[in-house]
């Protein structure tokens, strides 16, 4: 019998040591979280915000905060259960919502730090690249980092929404459109990519909801009517959703409280 080597021996669990908490639950990606709250010291203490975006079964949930050595210090949060006092009564997890969610936390945050005025964002949603701090302003413009967690950044996820929501909503947080839906990369070396604002635009109303409400509307009404109650209760269809999400979009930057 060939001689096998014990590895695991008592040396071995004698100088084990565990991964912290949140490591072994698999819940952060602690590699990438140094990367975020980690500070210059000639900064002295600042704070390094962090726009958090997550998903759960049933909504997005949006967050600015900055880490301590307490915790993270929450500054602002939205969450897409929160538009239905905005006219959208379902759909809460789609990538319409998470614009709507993002744009609702950047509101809550200028207004908290009374930046609101100074920077109103993109007002007209057309899914064109803007970036808030190409603007002449007096003032410097509210910086933070987006945080997805443990999320693969798939292009056109809907956490780009939510990063999109929050630029349109007057936040600097450094972005590129490489991920967004409509980019398309060169399919030569070197050559000029492309980027169709209009397809964001359509995703950004809901454009993919509706062709498939009015698809089973067709094909199958009774699977329609039970998918759909909520809007059918609403007296929504899929030709009234764009203007549903404009409504919206104007009642949050009315009043994001």
């Amino acid at each position: 019998m060939a001689f096998v080597k014990v590895l695991k021996n008592k040396a071995y669990f004698k100088r084990f040591q565990v991964k912290p908490r949140r490591r072994r639950e698999g819940k952060t990606d602690y590699r990438a979280r140094r990367k975020m709250v980690r500070q210059d010291k000639n900064k002295f203490n600042n704070k390094k915000y962090r726009m958090v975006v997550r998903f759960t079964n049933r909504k997005c949930i949006c967050q600015i905060m900055y880490a301590t050595i307490r915790g993270d210090m929450v500054v602002a949060q939205a969450t897409s259960a929160e538009l239905a006092k905005f006219g959208v009564p379902a759909g809460y997890k789609n990538y319409a919502a998470a614009y709507c969610t993002g744009l609702l936390v950047a509101r809550r945050v200028l207004k908290k730090f009374g930046l609101d005025q100074a920077f109103k964002g993109k007002e007209e949603v057309d899914g064109a690249d803007y970036h808030v701090e190409d603007e002449e302003n007096d003032k410097r413009p509210f910086k933070c980092i987006l945080d997805v967690g443990l999320q693969t950044t798939a292009a056109g996820h809907r956490m780009w929404g939510a990063l999109k929501g929050a630029v349109d909503g007057g936040l600097h947080i450094p972005h590129t459109n490489k991920k967004f839906p409509g980019f398309k990369a060169s399919d030569e070396k070197g050559g000029e990519s492309e980027y169709d604002a209009e397809a964001h635009k359509e995703k950004i109303f809901g454009g993919q909801v509706k062709d498939y409400m009015e698809m089973l509307a067709e094909e199958d009404p009774t699977k329609y009517e039970a998918h759909f109650s909520k809007y059918i209760a609403g007296d929504l269809d899929g030709e009234k959703l764009e203007e549903m999400y404009s409504d919206a979009h104007e009642k949050i930057r009315e009043d994001p409280e």
